[in-house]
């Protein structure tokens, strides 16, 4: 006789503390994306990045049968949008003028991390569109209890906005880079796709470089010291004070210490070398996971031309090919990506108010932003260097 099945049940986490480690990569580590995994969601909240004193309150919704966890999604209950990427601040102003209370909302990411990959993720012996369903109606569920004023789901892989419409969800497309390795056999075999004059530049670019005593190399895992760590902390304190107010200092001294010890076979620092010095005059910090490469933070302790297109571009992708690395995402902003060869297409978030006029004006006029963008987006590519 047939045992009747064991059904879901939804709790919260108030943090991933509470939630077993093996259980989640259970469910995390098939995915091509590592932000997604224990280790690095529980670093930023036991380094004191991702916490209530930031704004970043953990609430993380678990999807269980029985004692397994079938089902799992990092959430965080914010009074603020920073750290986003996602710049909803009209938003904001438009509940404002409307005398509703925008925060707090709930946001589902992960923490400071503008790379295309968030999902719910589940069991691949459950019924995804079930368990997504019921995952993202206990989510409302939950808004409305709180009082919250609703929700947004950013840089979602491209499935969950199909699986979460019928739950009235709204798209909001937003411009991003990425860069393909399609079989070339080397950098120049890149290049070889770009007008002669572009090449050109890109050439001058790092042979000036080279001229100045300039060395770039990428170093992996185990081989990045502590103290590269540290200095890469610096750097990242260095780089997001050149933005002042518009900084996104949410990392702390301590997540980057932790880092390696946590996720060492996931990173990979580029880090550029003048001749006769022994610490770098910039570091760069990627993520890799298979066959795809992020690129984080960046900076420099000495201003010298051409410095960040060798160490966050044209090293990286020279050791992507080598590597057999097919997708490279760079990271957020700069019209010079576009001119390096970096392709502009959409990145998504999710958003769902349950306010009824917020909703309202939300579905009226999300297809004319997105318009706007794609228009943008197609205005990145044609500065796009290719013959």
């Amino acid at each position: 006789m047939t045992q009747p099945r064991i059904e879901l049940t939804l709790t919260w986490a108030e943090g991933m503390a509470q939630v077993p480690r093996a259980a989640w990569d259970e469910l995390a580590q098939p995915s091509p994306f590592p932000f997604l995994e224990w280790d690095w969601l529980a670093l930023t909240e036991e380094s004191g990045s991702a916490c209530a004193a930031t704004g970043w309150l953990p609430r993380h919704l678990l999807a269980w049968r029985g004692d397994r966890l079938v089902g799992a999604a990092p959430f965080y209950i914010k009074g603020h949008s920073g750290g986003e990427f996602v710049f909803d601040h009209v938003w904001a102003e438009v509940a404002g003028r409307l005398g509703l209370a925008y925060y707090p909302k709930l946001v589902g990411m992960v923490p400071f991390t503008p790379a295309t990959g968030y999902t719910f993720l589940v069991a691949p012996e459950e019924d995804r569109t079930d368990v997504v369903f019921r995952m993202g109606r206990e989510v409302l569920h939950t808004c409305w209890s709180l009082g919250l004023s609703g929700v947004n789901c950013n840089f979602v892989h491209p499935e969950l906005p199909g699986e979460l419409d019928p739950l009235g969800f709204s798209v909001w497309e937003h411009q991003g880079y990425l860069w393909e390795d399609q079989g070339y056999a080397s950098l120049d075999d890149f290049l070889a796709r770009f007008r002669t004059s572009q090449a050109r530049n890109v050439r001058r670019e790092r042979a000036g470089l080279a001229a100045q005593g300039v060395r770039v190399e990428m170093i992996e895992g185990g081989d990045i010291s502590p103290r590269l760590m540290r200095l890469m902390y610096q750097i990242y304190v260095r780089t997001n004070a050149k933005f002042g107010p518009w900084g996104c200092k949410f990392l702390t001294r301590a997540f980057f210490e932790e880092l390696v010890a946590r996720c060492g076979s996931r990173l990979v620092l580029g880090a550029a070398f003048r001749a006769g010095q022994g610490d770098p005059l910039a570091l760069a910090l990627f993520v890799r996971k298979g066959d795809r490469l992020w690129g984080r933070y960046w900076g420099c302790f000495e201003e010298v031309r051409h410095l960040h297109f060798e160490t966050c571009y044209y090293t990286p992708m020279t050791w992507a090919i080598e590597r057999g690395v097919r997708l490279f995402d760079p990271g957020m902003g700069g019209v010079h990506k576009a001119r390096r060869g970096f392709v502009s297409s959409a990145c998504l978030s999710l958003h769902r108010f349950l306010d009824p006029r917020m909703s309202g004006l939300l579905k009226a006029h999300i297809g004319e932003i997105n318009e706007l963008e794609r228009a943008h987006i197609a205005e990145m590519n044609e500065l796009l260097p290719f013959a």
